[in-house]
Parts: C-alpha cells; structure tokens; sequence
C-alpha cells in the first residue's frame, strides 16, 4: 500500500513538472522581447529588417515612421517633439514576424542605424519596391495631372496664414496624382520638414495605440523644400493606386521644419470618388 502510494506521488509529480514545462514552452514561444531605441528630432534613425515591412503601429503621435523611399525593409524613424515621454513602436513583416521597440528621446547619441538579426540565408539584404510603370511616364503624367483645368473643391485647410490645398485627384493606370496646392500668405518663409499621407481609423478609442498606413510617393513634381514669403507652389505626388476602407480617412500632413506651422488635411472616400482619369499618353 505504502508502494501504491508513493507510485500515486510520484506520477502526480511527474504530469505537474510536465504542465508547467507545456506552460513556460508557450510562454516562450508568444514572449517578445522589445529592443531599446534612441531617436533624435534632427537626425533620422534606420530600422533594417530582414523581410519587407507589412504593417507599423507606433504608440504615439509624438514619432514619425515611414518606410525608406523604394524600398519594402527599410523603417525610417524620428522624433516629431522634441523630449517625448516614452513610447513604443510595433512593425510586422512580410514572414509574419513581429518586432517590437520601446523609444526614447536622445538628441545627443540617437542610434542612427539598427540591422536586425537575418532568419533566412544570406541575400539580398534590401528589398526594391515592384515599379508599377516607368518613371518617364509617370512624370508625364503628373504633368498632365498639373495643367489640368478640373478642380476638387471643399478640401481645404487654413492656419498661420499658410494655405494647404487638395485641389485635384486624378488617375491613369496603377498610378494616382493628388494635385496640392500651397500659398504661404505670411512674411516669413514656410521651410517643409515633411509632407506625407497617412490612412488612418476615423475613430480612436482612449488608450489605444494610434495605427496608420503610409503611402509613400513615386515621384514628386515641383518637388520645393521652401515657400518664400507671400508665395505659392503646386505639387503633384503620384501614389500607387489605392481606396480608402470604411472607417477611415486618407490624412495628408504638412510639418514645417524647425517651426510649428503645421496643418493636415482629412480625405474621405467621397472625395476620392470624384477622380479624373486622365488621359493616355
């Protein structure tokens, strides 16, 4: 009996040791470490990951993200004020990993580059976006999209006497041409930091995390990094071709650089209904 018992123990024992090794496996496989970021306001940090970034969510508005210009594993990194409180910054890639990062403020020693451990074989270590047509074209066309006489009206915003103008989408193609139009009615100068577009959720619930898609440009026509002093400049961006999900908004975001003359502008999918497809070259 006293056999019996003590063989009783022992395989009660044995499936307990075996359930918490089950446990802490799966804990193990969720867990995932965040990597400690220092970023700056006036330097840009590069992110390198070893697949092409699919989705960001960064935990702040106090940071800018955007992936490197024609390229898919490239996270730019910066700082939008200057001695933000901490925050974080979540990126999944395209093999279904996600990283995460806490960020913190350092002007002096931001870590300007961070190339991330490979999981596959060596290659290719960066990741060319797919061109949709070719790049003559494209500047022909948003000159087109530039002289064209049909406006979008109502899609206007206006602070520290800088005029921020939407007044034209067109198409042609995979490719579309936001025409944006800005007036500096001030004496001063409008130096531009960024000029960029979001997709955003129309609603954010308190608390959560802000989440955004950028859409970077494939060229920029009349490409300024100034407006002098009672003066204006048309831009055309060409985008790749894309809608806007129910529930969201496209946000085009003007920041002035060392100043704090920013506007955005909020587009909804009626606006972007009214398209001008323009015609082929």
């Amino acid at each position: 009996m006293k056999n019996f018992k003590l063989l009783m123990m022992g395989h009660l024992l044995f499936m307990t040791i075996g359930v918490l090794a089950q446990q802490t496996s799966k804990n193990r496989l969720f867990q995932t470490e965040s990597d400690s970021l220092m970023i700056a306001y006036s330097k840009t940090t590069n992110i390198v990951f070893p697949f092409a970034i699919k989705s960001v969510d960064k935990g702040s508005t106090d940071i800018l993200v955007q992936k490197a210009k024609g390229l898919e594993n490239i996270l730019q990194v910066k700082a939008a004020q200057r001695g933000f409180f901490q925050t974080n910054l979540t990126v999944v890639t395209a093999d279904g990993k996600f990283y995460s990062f806490v960020l913190d403020y350092n002007e002096e020693f931001p870590q300007l580059n961070l190339t991330l451990n490979k999981t596959k074989p060596d290659g290719q270590e960066i990741y060319f976006s797919d061109k949709i047509i070719n790049d003559q074209d494209i500047e022909e066309y948003s000159k087109l999209a530039l002289y064209d006489k049909k406006k979008l009206r109502g899609q206007k915003e206006s602070r520290y006497d800088i005029d921020f103008r939407l007044n034209g989408i067109f198409i042609r193609d995979e490719v579309m041409y936001y025409r944006i139009k800005i007036t500096n009615n001030s004496k001063i100068n409008y130096e531009i930091d960024q000029l960029r577009f979001f997709i955003r959720d129309t609603k954010k619930i308190k608390r959560t995390a802000t989440q955004e898609i950028e859409i970077a440009p494939i060229y920029i026509l009349n490409n300024v990094d100034k407006i002098e002093a009672e003066a204006e400049n048309i831009f055309v961006f060409a985008l790749p071709k894309f809608t806007i999900p129910e529930k969201k908004y496209l946000a085009i975001q003007l920041m002035e650089k060392n100043g704090g003359r920013h506007l955005e502008e909020h587009v909804k999918n009626t606006k972007l209904v009214q398209v001008t497809v323009l015609p082929k070259l």
